[in-house]
């Protein structure tokens, strides 16, 4: 099972588009929605809150503590923050669970799971490498939302494909989203 956590940074279209494409690979996935990425959500979608959680097998309330997948006697595979603001990178890196998003990271960290960070802000100020490099070290993939342009990529659907084809790649997830370089 895959946990998808969406945070309230703009490209919340990235995690809509991997919900998508887990359910297209019958692959299990649970989510975890912030409050401020359900005003996002809002504001950049075609579709409401609800329309998201639908997408999902499991669906975990923001401020639910007691949520089963943030503890570590509770199986799942990886996880991914997609986008992730900084705002809940800062408190994963520095350990401040205060939410089912940032607990459920501290619990993929310490239980060495894989753990896909999208970083969606630029530019980055200092703090914001560093605390990307504290979580590299403990072995999350930081993975920012960088379009690629070599495969001639014509539209937006195209760029957001890429992206959520490299959060499958790092999550080990045989895809065909994206045209690879050949």
């Amino acid at each position: 099972m895959i946990v998808v956590g969406i945070t309230g940074a703009s490209g919340v279209i990235y995690g809509v588009k991997l919900l998508e494409a887990l359910n297209e690979l019958n692959i299990e996935n649970s989510l975890v929605i912030s409050d401020a990425a359900k005003t996002v959500i809002n504001h950049e979608l075609e579709r409401n809150v609800e329309d998201v959680i639908k997408l999902a097998d499991n669906y975990y309330e923001f401020h639910d503590l007691t949520a089963s997948i943030n503890s570590g006697s509770f199986k799942f595979d990886s996880l991914a923050i997609v986008p992730c603001s900084m705002k809940t990178l800062s408190s994963i890196a520095n350990g401040y669970g205060a939410n089912t998003i940032t607990r459920v990271a501290d619990v993929a960290l310490k239980e060495h799971r894989k753990t896909v960070i999208v970083p969606r802000e630029t530019p980055l100020r200092s703090i914001h490498i560093e605390n990307m490099l504290k979580l590299s070290r403990e072995g999350a993939t930081i993975l920012p939302a960088m379009p690629a342009f070599y495969s001639e990529k014509e539209t937006v659907q195209d760029q957001i494909n890429f992206i959520v084809g490299k959060i499958l790649d790092s999550l080990e997830i045989e895809n065909n989203i994206y045209k690879r370089w050949e």
